[in-house]
């Protein structure tokens, strides 16, 4: 009983209290917890504080979404397209004689129309190993394109359809695009023509690992993304990443994703690069690229202790190649490098951004940090053949002869005897084309095509005006044999 007497006066007690502190706090100054509600200033979280308001996407959409063009690409699909076992066709028979689809669809993406005259900028894996590139304008106009040139290492493509007058983005400038501004999308994903996404620049100077390099080739890939989270999924790669005023700032390349499909981040190729490979392709018909001859490090708390370097500005010079631009200059291992002309560069991939706008024979400064001492040096670029000559592209043939993406080069007399073949014609090089798709290497000797001999590049002009399967004999360096089938 003096128990329940007990609870009945604590819970009269808190009732009081708790009616004196609503008198107190909100009757005595007239603020009731509705007033102080209705008080309180609400804003969206994607607005300032300060209340600019939201940037306008519209004139820029309708600068860029007719420039945007959807990419079809075409192609033989058999079992020609890889390697050809002669044992297999002796017990299932030749997989060649099977009706197939012509030119069945390979795969989508989007473009970018660059100038007026249909000059269009794409990604190279979008046309890569591609038979025949369709283009789809905003308006449904439909053209078939010609590849002008590829550059794997910065995995961008210059397509030509013929028309004039056509809507064009103009390019803006990369290197002052910021980090925070915002962003539109534009391309063709899942299909779906002509689609806008919004977003800002989440962070620049990326290296994502994307691109595969070989040195021995000359393949130095340049990777200095601009990430973003506007929404790109499978099929916007090659098209637009542009401001909000409308300037191509961007192509879009890549998605980070487990799934597939746009996750919260994706990453263009800066509009600089762009411009200068675009450049180069439609001169040259290959990139100039431009070397410093150096190795380098990011700096980090590691690199920080063991050098002793005290800012974590620049990019360190962990090695200087023999006879490079660099040693020419005089820069040194040890070196930390600040600028490249007018830019910072504070990561790898930045250099590596800022010295690939360049080509072999321009002159750039460097600004540099040598024990603690602020230094400018002078720097002529190089090739990669420490050379500052332009490169100009080998010939590959004409017809279908070129769609075998290969430079030739005779096969001599001490290698036939060893490889104990008669006559042969060995692969001096691939770019991307028939052999490549087909799992050819570099090396390869072809003895005979369609049971021809083969002995000069003339034996295969045979190929010009042929229609239908081709069948490749030959041997690798190492003794082994090969077949392989493709269709022309």
């Amino acid at each position: 009983m003096k128990k329940n007497f007990l609870m009945v006066c604590i819970a009269l007690m808190s009732g009081l209290g708790g009616a004196a502190v609503y008198q107190n706090l909100f009757q005595s100054g007239g603020n009731s917890p509705e007033q102080l509600i209705s008080r309180t200033p609400a804003r969206q979280v994607n607005l300032s504080t300060d209340g600019a308001p939201m940037p306008a996407f519209e004139a820029a959409a309708e600068m860029t979404v007719h420039s945007v063009v959807h990419i079809k690409t075409y192609g033989s699909e058999d079992s020609f397209n890889n390697m050809f076992d002669p044992w297999q066709q002796f017990f299932f028979g030749n997989p060649g004689n099977r009706q197939r689809e012509q030119n069945p669809l390979m795969g989508t993406g989007s473009g970018v129309i660059i100038s007026e005259n249909g000059y269009i900028a794409t990604n190279n894996h979008v046309v890569a190993r591609a038979e025949k590139i369709e283009v789809i304008l905003n308006d449904r106009r439909t053209y078939t394109a010609e590849l002008v040139g590829t550059d794997p290492t910065t995995d961008l493509a210059l397509l030509k359809i013929e028309e004039k007058a056509l809507p064009y983005v103009v390019y803006g400038n990369s290197d002052e695009v910021k980090v925070g501004q915002w962003v539109l999308a534009v391309g063709n994903p899942f299909n779906l023509t002509s689609t806008v996404t919004a977003g800002i620049v989440s962070a620049k100077g990326r290296n994502i690992n994307l691109l595969e390099g070989d040195p021995s080739k000359g393949m130095y890939p340049i990777e200095s993304f601009i990430q973003t989270d506007a929404a790109v999924n499978p099929g916007n790669s090659g098209g637009a990443l542009v401001s909000t005023n409308g300037k191509l700032v961007g192509i879009n390349s890549a998605i980070a994703s487990n799934t597939g499909s746009y996750s919260g981040y994706s990453f263009a190729i800066p509009v600089n690069i762009v411009k200068k490979v675009m450049k180069d392709l439609l001169e040259f018909g290959t990139v100039q690229r431009g070397f410093i001859g150096v190795s380098i490090r990011d700096i980090d708390n590691k690199l920080a202790e063991e050098k002793g370097i005290k800012e974590f500005k620049g990019v360190y010079v962990a090695g200087i190649s023999e006879g490079g631009a660099a040693e020419d200059a005089g820069l040194k291992e040890g070196d930390i490098i600040l600028k490249v002309g007018n830019e910072d560069v504070n990561t790898s991939p930045e250099l590596q951004e800022q010295v690939g706008k360049y080509r072999p024979g321009d002159k750039v400064e460097l600004a540099i940090v040598r024990n603690g001492k602020a230094l400018t040096l002078p720097l002529v670029l190089k090739n990669r053949r420490n050379t500052t000559s332009l490169i100009k592209r080998e010939k590959e043939g004409k017809g279908s002869l070129a769609l075998l993406g290969a430079v030739f080069s005779k096969v001599s007399d001490e290698e036939k005897s060893m490889l104990r073949i008669r006559n042969g014609l060995k692969i001096k090089s691939l770019s991307d084309g028939k052999l490549k798709s087909s799992g050819v290497k570099e090396g390869f000797i072809i003895t005979s095509v369609d049971k021809k001999p083969v002995d000069e590049v003339s034996d295969l002009e045979f190929l010009n005006d042929k229609k239908g399967g081709v069948l490749i004999e030959g041997v690798y360096p190492n003794g082994f044999r090969a077949y392989y089938g493709f269709g022309l």
